[in-house]
């Protein structure tokens, strides 16, 4: 077991660990709490009731944050003529087809957080499986970076688009920006996640489906959420 330090533990010990709060609430803990030198991320964490042995109860895709992420997301695009020139236009950091397959083979290239490919060149591209794809950079038509509209795509991710998946054991955790976003701001993402996980969901998963939904931030402690307050938000949004 990982040992707590002495400021987690005080941290821990300035609120009630066992409260399930009401998002504003959770947001503006997670706030107070946060006290790192740096700008850090708040980090929503979702248990959902699938199971992800199951192909069809995987969760995965993107959703566009209102508010961004706060960071600078370095993308590059596996393109090659006017689709090479409307993604460099567009701000992708870096373009290339088989110069850009060689520099991550041969030079362990991977300071990107975003891989988009167009579909003819996903052959030259499934060569990097082994490297791309368990650090999940491996460009998949699901979350939208395999696209002819390269452009589009490069603008949504660097605007504040994210990926999300669910890992092994059906949790899911999407970065909702920075502690520095006003709480109005980090509250739009955490709906737009919601909202998205909810319309995600898979016809075959049974039972609760928002296990657990927790807030933290980069260096903070986790604050509960009521699941059954975001069900009736979603059947409200919904209506």
């Amino acid at each position: 077991m990982a040992k707590v330090s002495k400021r987690m533990k005080a941290l821990e010990g300035s609120f009630d660990r066992e409260k399930l709060n009401l998002p504003v609430d959770a947001v503006a803990t997670v706030k107070r709490l946060a006290g790192a030198k740096f700008d850090e991320t708040v980090e929503l964490a979702v248990r959902l009731g699938v199971d992800p042995r199951k192909a069809d109860q995987i969760v995965r895709g993107t959703v566009s944050l209102p508010a961004g992420t706060g960071r600078t997301v370095k993308v590059v695009v596996f393109a090659a003529g006017d689709a090479a020139l409307e993604a460099r236009e567009a701000g992708a950091d870096v373009v290339g087809a088989d110069d850009l397959v060689n520099k991550i083979q041969t030079e362990g290239f991977l300071d990107f957080d975003i891989a988009i490919a167009t579909p003819d060149l996903m052959g030259q591209v499934g060569k990097l499986g082994r490297v791309l794809g368990p650090r999940g950079l491996m460009p998949n038509p699901k979350t939208g970076t395999v696209t002819t509209d390269v452009a589009r795509a490069v603008r949504e991710f660097k605007s504040g688009r994210v990926e999300y998946r669910t890992d092994r054991v059906g949790n899911v955790q999407v970065p909702l920006g920075k502690v520095s976003f006003g709480q109005d701001a980090i509250l739009s993402n955490f709906r737009a996640v919601i909202e998205e996980l909810s319309r995600a969901k898979p016809a075959s998963a049974k039972g609760r489906y928002f296990r657990s939904v927790t807030l933290s931030s980069t260096m903070g402690p986790g604050i509960k959420l009521d699941t059954n307050h975001l069900r009736v938000q979603d059947e409200d949004l919904a209506s």
